[in-house]
């Protein structure tokens, strides 16, 4: 497995870990070298530019970034990145998330970031959309996630077979 991550997980507050569990579960599984870490859009400004101006450099090549509330991080990253920013909305306010969803899909026309669904489900679907970004340039990574693909479709397929009632 290649050392220098290639997708980085960012999320506005440590309280949101728990909501990315699925990112980890998918990128450890498809052995896929990722980072994490906290960066606030609001609370650290210029660590997020810096972050997002710095991160291809590294050899990032997609910014994976969750938040609640305002949802300013994947629109703050997307901003100061040319990388794809696959934004997740989480449930951190009465609202239940929709808040965070229509901050983060709403973006200006300048500033894009693939949106995804709030909480666990935008989870897996930003890490699986990230190995799909990397595989147009991976074959590698491109067998495993077809081959991750084939075993929920064969779990999907069995599960389809059994008798309901």
């Amino acid at each position: 497995m290649q050392n220098s991550p290639l997708v980085a997980v960012i999320m506005g507050s440590q309280n949101d870990k728990e909501a990315l569990l699925p990112i980890k579960e998918i990128f450890n599984r498809l052995e896929i070298p990722f980072m994490s870490r906290v960066i606030s859009a609001h609370r650290t400004p210029k660590e997020c530019a810096l972050f997002a101006q710095n991160a291809q450099s590294k050899g990032i090549k997609v910014i994976i970034a969750a938040a609640g509330a305002s949802a300013a991080l994947p629109g703050t990253l997307a901003a100061h990145s040319q990388l794809p920013v696959i934004g997740i909305p989480l449930n951190a306010t009465a609202l239940l998330g929709l808040d965070a969803l229509f901050a983060i899909a709403q973006m200006p026309a300048s500033t894009p970031v693939a949106t995804m669904a709030i909480g666990n489900s935008g989870a897996k679907n930003a890490a699986l959309l990230a190995i799909r970004i990397l595989a147009l340039s991976d074959i590698t990574i491109a067998k495993r996630a077809q081959h991750y693909q084939q075993e929920i479709y064969q779990k999907a397929k069995a599960q389809s077979e059994l008798e309901v009632f």
